[in-house]
Order: C-alpha cells, then sequence, then structure tokens
C-alpha cells in the first residue's frame, strides 16, 4: 500500500503544550480552527488539540496515492463566510481558490446513448441556449428562477450571522427577560418584510419537496433532475422528500470572491481552506497541535467546564472548553452522563448521522472522456472538465428510485453520481498529464437488508455496477482512461484501502466546506451550555442533518460534522 502523506497543516515546530489557557478548543478542523482564531484574536489564550496527525478535520488534502494530492472529503469551497475571509486575512495567510466557470455539467444517456449535454455557466446567454436543447419555455424561464432564488438568499443571508432565537428563555422564565429574548426575532421579522407579499411562495421553498419547486418553474427533466441533486446531495433524502427545496437554496447561498452561488476548487486542495485559517490563529498566537486525542472533559463541582483530560492523562486547564467534535461523542463519551440531563442524552443518542454517500477518490493518468463531450486531441482540459459532473441525472424519477432501493436496503443500482476533477484547473494535485478525481456516488445504505454483511462479494457488486465508472469500467455515460493508476475508496478507517476492503460511511456528508450553517443543535433545538455560572462551559453546535460537512471519523478532529462558535 502506498505510504499516505498530509498536506496543507502549519507548522507546529518548537510549541509547547502548556499547562493552563484560557480556552481550549477539542479537534482542529475547520470550524474549530475558526473558533480559535477569532478567540485568539480577541485576547484569549487558545489551544486547538487535534486527534489527527494533521490538522482540518474534513477540510484536509492528503498524498493517497504519491503525487497525487486528494481532498479526501470535502471537495468544493463557498460556504465560508466572506466576513471569516476577510476578518482573519485569509488571502494573505495563503488561501487560493480557482472559481469554476462553467460550473455543472450533465452528460445524457437517452435511448441507449449519449448524445446530447447540458452546461450551465454564469453565462446567461449561453447557459439558455444550453437549456433550449431541451426546452425553450425552460429557458426563458431560467432568468427569473435565478432571481427568485436570489431575492430569497439576499433577505436570508444576514440570518447566518445572527445568534439563534433562545426558544426557551422566550417561553420561560420572568417577563424581562422574554422580552429580550424577543430581540432574536428581529433579523427573522426583517427578511419578512424583505421578501414581502411573496412571502408564502418563498415559504414553500423552505418546506416543500425540491420536485414541487421545481415543477413550478420548468418542465424539461435533465434541467430539473441536474438542477435536485442540490437539494438531495449527502443525504438520505429524495427530491420528493419534503423540505429538500430548503437544501436547494442552501447550495446557492454561498458566496466566492464576491459572486453569489458560485463554488470553486481551493488551490492545493481543500487543505489549503484549514492552512489558511490555522496560519491565521497562529499569527494571533494560538497554540494549534497534533497527535493529541482529548479523552474527556473535567468538570468542576457545578458542572463547570475546566479542562479536558488526553488519552495519555494529560491534564490542561482552561476557563472555556469548545468542542468541534459531534454532539455524540462530546456528550455521549467526552461528558460525565450524570452531569446532563436524561432528556437531552436521549435526543443526542437518537440523532442520525448516517450518510447514503460512497465517495470514490481516483487517481488517472488522462482525462475522463465523455460520449456526449468528446476529448481534445493534446489532451487538455475543456470548459467542462472543471464542473461538477451529474452522472445519471437525466430524471427526477432516476434519483428518486436510486433512494427508494437504499431506503429498502439494497445499494442504488443506477447511483447519482457528482464527479469532479480539481486537477482540470489546478495542475499541482497531479503529475504532468495525470489527475486527480472525485465521485461522490449515492445511495448505499449503512445496513442492507436482511442483515446481510458488507462483505467482499457485496462490496465488489456495488463497485462493478454499470453506472459506476471506474476503472475495470466503461459507463455508458463516460469512458474512464483503461490505465487509471489506482483507485482508491474513502471509508471510515485510520487509512485509505483499496476498493476490495471497503465498508460504506457511517457519518453523514455532502461534499462542502464552510463554517455558516444553522446554529442549532439535537432536535432542531438550540444547542445547550451546559451550566454555565459564569465560567466555564461546554458548547457544542452542530449542523442538521440537511447542512452537513463530510466527515468520516477518521478524517475529523475528534468526530464529524460539528461547528464551534
Amino acid at each position: 500500500m502506498a505510504a499516505r502523506r498530509g498536506l496543507g497543516s502549519c507548522s507546529l515546530q518548537g510549541r509547547r503544550l502548556q499547562r493552563e489557557y484560557d480556552a481550549v478548543v477539542i479537534g482542529g478542523g475547520h470550524n474549530g480552527l475558526v473558533a480559535a482564531a477569532y478567540l485568539q484574536k480577541s485576547g484569549v489564550r487558545t489551544a486547538v488539540l487535534e486527534r489527527r496527525h494533521l490538522l482540518g478535520g474534513s477540510a484536509v488534502t492528503e498524498e493517497i496515492v504519491p503525487g497525487f494530492k486528494f481532498s479526501r472529503a470535502s471537495y468544493l469551497l463557498s460556504l465560508l463566510r466572506p466576513q471569516i475571509s476577510t476578518e482573519l486575512e485569509l488571502q494573505r495567510h495563503g488561501l487560493r481558490v480557482y472559481a469554476r466557470d462553467p460550473y455543472s455539467f450533465t452528460p445524457m444517456l437517452e435511448d441507449g446513448q449519449a448524445q446530447r449535454s447540458l452546461l450551465l455557466g454564469h453565462d446567461m446567454a449561453e447557459t439558455q441556449r444550453q437549456i433550449a436543447q431541451f426546452s425553450s419555455k425552460d429557458a426563458q424561464a431560467y432568468p427569473k428562477y435565478e432571481a427568485f432564488l436570489s431575492r430569497l438568499v439576499s433577505a436570508l443571508d444576514p440570518l447566518l450571522d445572527a445568534a439563534p432565537l433562545d426558544a426557551a428563555a422566550w417561553s420561560q422564565g420572568p417577563l424581562l427577560q422574554r422580552l429580550r429574548a424577543l430581540r432574536g426575532l428581529q433579523p427573522l421579522l426583517r427578511a419578512g418584510l424583505a421578501l414581502g407579499k411573496q412571502l408564502p411562495q418563498y415559504y414553500q421553498v423552505l418546506t416543500a419537496p425540491v420536485t414541487r419547486i421545481l415543477d413550478l418553474w420548468f418542465e424539461s427533466e435533465p434541467l430539473k433532475a441536474t438542477l435536485a441533486t442540490d437539494a438531495v446531495i449527502g443525504a438520505m433524502a429524495s427530491p420528493h422528500t419534503p423540505g429538500s427545496g430548503y437544501v436547494l437554496l442552501h447550495h446557492v447561498m454561498g458566496e466566492l470572491e464576491g459572486r453569489k452561488g458560485a463554488w470553486g476548487y481551493v488551490a492545493g486542495g481543500m487543505g489549503g481552506v484549514s492552512q489558511a485559517i490555522a496560519s491565521a490563529a497562529a499569527a494571533h498566537g494560538a497554540d494549534l497541535f497534533t497527535e493529541k486525542p482529548v479523552a474527556r472533559v473535567l468538570l468542576g463541582p457545578r458542572g463547570e467546564a475546566q479542562g479536558v483530560v488526553l488519552q495519555d492523562g494529560t491534564e490542561v486547564k482552561s476557563k472555556l472548553v469548545l468542542s468541534n467534535a459531534s454532539a455524540q461523542l462530546t456528550f455521549l463519551q467526552l461528558v460525565p452522563p450524570e452531569q446532563l440531563p436524561e432528556e437531552f442524552l436521549q435526543h443526542v443518542a437518537q440523532l442520525d448521522t448516517r450518510s447514503p454517500v460512497t465517495k470514490i477518490n481516483v487517481a488517472v493518468d488522462r482525462l475522463p472522456s465523455f460520449l456526449a463531450a468528446p476529448n481534445a486531441g493534446d489532451g487538455r482540459p475543456l470548459p467542462h472538465h472543471q464542473c461538477s459532473i451529474h452522472l445519471n441525472c437525466e430524471d427526477t424519477c432516476i434519483l428518486h428510485r436510486a433512494f427508494q432501493e437504499a431506503s429498502s436496503g439494497e445499494p442504488s443500482s443506477r447511483p447519482m453520481i457528482e464527479l469532479c476533477i480539481p486537477s482540470a484547473l489546478d495542475p499541482t494535485l497531479a503529475p504532468p498529464g495525470c489527475h486527480v478525481v472525485s465521485l461522490f456516488t449515492q445511495y448505499t445504505p449503512y445496513a442492507l437488508a436482511g442483515g446481510r454483511p458488507w462483505d467482499e462479494q457485496e462490496q465488489n457488486a456495488y463497485a462493478d455496477r454499470e453506472y459506476i465508472p471506474w476503472r475495470h469500467v466503461s459507463g455508458p455515460a463516460v469512458f474512464c482512461p483503461p490505465s487509471a493508476l489506482v483507485l482508491w475508496l474513502q471509508v471510515p478507517g485510520p487509512r485509505p484501502v483499496p476498493l476490495r476492503q471497503w465498508r460504506p460511511p457511517r457519518w453523514g456528508s455532502d461534499g462542502r466546506c464552510g463554517p455558516q450553517c444553522s446554529q442549532r443543535g439535537p432536535g432542531g433545538l438550540q444547542a445547550r451550555h451546559r451550566p454555565s455560572p459564569g465560567k466555564g462551559m461546554v458548547a457544542v453546535m452542530t449542523w442538521p442533518r440537511v447542512c452537513r460537512s463530510p466527515s468520516p471519523p477518521p478524517l475529523t478532529s475528534q468526530t464529524p460534522h460539528s461547528m464551534v462558535l
């Protein structure tokens, strides 16, 4: 097996772990690093304790194959709040992003042949010409649809930076406390006023299935299926699932270099995000440590957090403890259960973070050539190679059928695939002429029907599906190079393994990166702080299922998809 080398973490040489800090952050994922940078910037002496050998959590770059730099988990950037980038001066600390235009490519398999394709980009006139292949009516409606979503994004965007409404304080306690809690409604009221008379239509976007929303605007299935992928990617949900319309909205709420809704590849892989944030935190004086797994949180007599204990027994005292781990690990393993309400522990234990995604990272010695858009003779990347490439997305019925199969415990016979080739824009990720390819495939159930194990036969059966392109298969919509160097599958183990040794990940993921999601905790309630009589506290804020960052356990700081603010 090839040696694996982590990339993109700042130098930690010369740092010594002190026995006391003002604040300790459990886990060095990108959200934990953001918290540490802001704390240290404000004069709070902060340490980050990361379990793995490199910082970044789900936003890491690693040489799974020598010479090939893979973004092992998350693979696109958009949702990083612009003020974070500005206030932490991330560009000065090395963050560079390759914007994609065009950004979406869907090759079609129709009547057994792949000849047409749909290419979407920021050039509205060209995008309309592409859509007109399937429906002139849809081509005319598309700019209005984009404007409709943009207005909703503009109204909701300020909510991402506002503190969530404290429902408990609003409904309980003294009158003065309730009146103060009402201030939390102000951002919501402003958003409602901004939407005006169209508020009922926008409310439907937040609550309805994405198919209902898209049916109101379009008639062509290739366009609707392509747009619907953003509503279900990474989630165990169908385009017909209520609430999937919101997820569609979420994926147009990001921003990249001032362009709303844009997504891009980070130079050097996703580890470049974590490297820049870590560099900013270290520049302000934060202490960042790898290979420092936390065993438990130290609590005082009144339940206040007083520090942490590492697995080697080292105690680190602090006035404040923040956890960049998941709610499950933090409250069920790191904090003594007798210190927490039983009802709260039940909520945490019932959180479903299973993912339907199997992510495949591939090293190839030439670009994939699509039947609907063959490669150029010189082998250079074409515009569509930089896109999110949607396979098996000709019809929303295909996506729904794939979901139904996984819901019954069977891997999708024709899975939805988002294929990305970041080396098409960033040649430093692979040797000359070679490329790194990411295949985000779903749906694969974590538990197979009938209690069948994910043994070698089941693993190979999924990998050998006709509609999954890899080194031994030329799928109907894409020709993968027959001489691909190696194929690795992302699994929840201590290191990458060959395809024939994988099992599907349990942890939720959607491949996108950015500390900006809803500040909500178990059951959709505000994250709880346990207890805080003016001293330390454990504060965990975990992303809802519809808004997750990809993070199988071996890739994260302590565990996956959590945010700390």
